[in-house]
């Protein structure tokens, strides 16, 4: 069977596939939702959200169902294989791993990363990047990256720790309304203790990179380096003497921005001249 019949089999929406699945088990047990919830060690809330398709499950969430079960591997293995779904072969290594990852580092230097984007900040960033597409194939683009953003809801989310270039701020993505509520999101994203988040000013003068980067660690330590080209895709590297080099690189950067209090305020004053 060829590899487009096999796409063709594969459901459109993950995190609602497997909120049925979860349904599926729970009612088959005889459970309310608040039983069930108390089975797996997760609230109701929780529960409720993943049997929705609001949210694609954790891999903890999974891994508890197949405990319920008693289905070694089966409920994780299906949660893994829905979250790559859609996602280029070059990208799955690095989704695997910012699923795991116990920090995100990132520098952003053209658009925002994707962990900090609104819906429609990254379709305005999707259009641009692939003029060709239709809407509804921006739409499927935007929703993979809206899934991504799932690990920030989790019991223990990672340490996510973003320096944004103040040009990125000022470029107007899809307008001066998106870039409103873009700006009002960070706003928001600042306010979690999970989240740091720093400007580097245009008074800072030559940054010590030009391109952007994620730093990725596991277990709190440095593991391993992602970065994209328009032409190669992306890449990642876990080589210790790459890995070395970029902590330093973003150690630099740190210094050179502003103060998360600074941060903020440039955010806000930026925000106020896209609304004008």
């Amino acid at each position: 069977m060829s590899e487009g019949a096999d796409r063709e089999r594969e459901p459109k929406d993950g995190a609602a596939y497997f909120g049925a699945e979860v349904q599926a088990l729970r009612e088959s047990l005889g459970l309310s939702q608040a039983e069930f919830a108390a089975a797996l060690h997760y609230n109701q809330g929780q529960v409720s959200k993943v049997e929705r398709g609001a949210v694609l499950a954790s891999q903890p969430f999974a891994m508890a169902m197949d405990h319920v079960a008693k289905t070694p591997g089966v409920y994780e293995r299906l949660r893994a294989k829905l979250s790559r779904q859609g996602h280029p072969d070059w990208f799955v290594p690095y989704i695997t791993l910012e699923e795991s990852a116990s920090g995100v580092t990132d520098y952003s230097c053209t658009f925002l990363m994707g962990l900090l984007q609104t819906p429609e900040y990254a379709a305005a960033v999707m259009r641009a990047s692939f003029p060709r597409e239709s809407e509804d194939q921006v739409k499927e683009r935007v929703e993979l990256r809206m899934r991504r953003q799932d690990v920030l809801e989790r019991e223990a989310p990672p340490l996510l720790w973003v320096i944004v270039h103040e040009a990125v701020l000022r470029t107007s993505v899809g307008g001066g309304l998106v870039m409103v509520a873009q700006l009002e999101h960070l706003t928001v994203l600042t306010q979690s203790p999970h989240v740091t988040l720093q400007v580097l000013p245009y008074k800072a003068g030559a940054a010590p990179s030009h391109l952007p980067f994620t730093l990725l660690s596991l277990d709190e330590k440095p593991h391993t380096v992602y970065t994209e080209t328009p032409t190669h895709g992306g890449q990642v590297d876990d080589t210790p003497d790459v890995v070395a080099s970029t902590v330093g690189m973003f150690d630099r950067l740190r210094m050179a921005a502003l103060s998360e209090v600074e941060s903020l305020d440039l955010i806000r004053k930026i925000l106020e001249e896209h609304a004008k």
